[in-house]
């Protein structure tokens, strides 16, 4: 079996190697793939060489565990269907839908404890989804929204997009999106956003900044601020948006992974004195707080239910053979606002 797999060679450039499948070894898989998703804010750390090099690239991850040396392999976002098993694999396994964070590749081989059994109720393109979506509800999870609080998120990439729409199913008192693509901001509304605003424009911030009823100075008085912020934009100079639009004792939640990115943060401020509250949220793992009631289970239990409720295939805007690679990749990096989620099909 030929197995097409895609690499990552130098800052840049991908391309695809044609490698033969080993014969299977007991207790072991092998997946076709269906259609496996681009995460772009990460994948595009990985193809602009913006990755840190002392960490492993998911210490989570089987897939992912090599440092961050080019040539790489990369991805976490693969549906496929078993067409083979190794002896001592339960048969049940076979013709089975299954995800696996798995970089983009038309067949791999898994242990079935590598592999999560799609529900028969959720198509290819919509399974595709539940690394990210797992991201948005995790974020969740550690931001902890109350009833009637004001919550803005900064940055509608995919991430912040499934955010957002898990967020207005919440009795929230407002629900802000801040993003600098219109496309994403137009989708941000139609997921249940009540405004959304161009971080680029001094007048919508301005404008941002009276939804929240901040005053000119910043300084802080009372319901003045979003009692939440999200930082998913990837962008680390955006913290001291956060940093300005927070409320005394409010929180930041930061889910952006920045890779070697670095930005001036202002922390002398209105930071330090209107004691924010910074949360750092990352996905591999559930927070000390609620591991006694919360496990990796619970949580893909929930975000399979919030895929069924928002079916985030509709924001599919690219399908393409994975032959066609190094074209997205370049429209990622040159053209962003042309690209909402691009998809691989095998």
């Amino acid at each position: 079996m030929k197995a097409h797999q895609l690499w990552f060679t130098r800052p840049g450039e991908v391309e695809i190697r044609e490698n033969n499948s080993p014969p299977l070894e007991p207790g072991q898989i092998l997946v076709k793939s269906d259609c496996s998703a681009i995460s772009a804010g990460t994948e595009m750390l990985v193809y602009r060489g913006q990755l840190p090099t002392d960490i492993t690239l998911d210490a989570s991850l089987p897939t992912l565990q090599q440092q961050t040396a080019y040539p790489l392999q990369y991805g976490y976002a693969c549906v496929g269907h078993v067409e083979q098993i190794g002896a001592g694999v339960d048969a049940t396994w076979l013709d089975k839908r299954v995800f696996s964070f798995q970089p983009h590749a038309s067949h791999f081989i898994a242990a079935p404890d590598h592999l999560i059994a799609v529900p028969e109720d959720i198509e290819a393109e919509a399974a595709v989804f539940l690394a990210n979506m797992e991201t948005a509800v995790n974020l969740v999870l550690d931001g902890s929204p109350a009833l009637g609080e004001k919550v803005a998120v900064l940055g509608q990439g995919i991430v912040g997009l499934l955010l957002s729409s898990v967020l207005a199913r919440f009795p929230l008192a407002k629900l802000l999106a801040v993003d600098d693509i219109s496309k994403r901001r137009n989708y941000a509304e139609w997921l249940g956003v009540h405004r959304s605003f161009d971080p680029k424009s001094d007048d919508q911030i301005a404008d941002l900044k009276d939804a929240l009823k901040l005053p000119v100075e910043l300084s802080a008085t009372p319901n003045s601020g979003a009692d939440l912020i999200y930082e998913v934009s990837g962008a680390p100079e955006a913290l001291n948006l956060a940093i300005d639009l927070c409320s005394y004792s409010g929180r930041i939640v930061v889910g952006s992974w920045y890779g070697n990115k670095s930005a001036p943060v202002q922390l002398g401020g209105v930071a330090h004195r209107n004691r924010i509250k910074f949360i750092s949220s990352q996905v591999s793992s559930i927070a000390p707080e609620l591991s006694g009631r919360w496990d990796k289970a619970r949580r893909f239990q929930q975000a399979w239910q919030m895929i069924r409720r928002v079916k985030p295939q509709a924001l599919i805007s690219h399908r393409m053979p994975i032959d066609q690679a190094a074209d997205i990749y370049k429209r990622l990096d040159q053209e962003p606002q042309q690209v909402l989620q691009a998809i691989f099909t095998y």
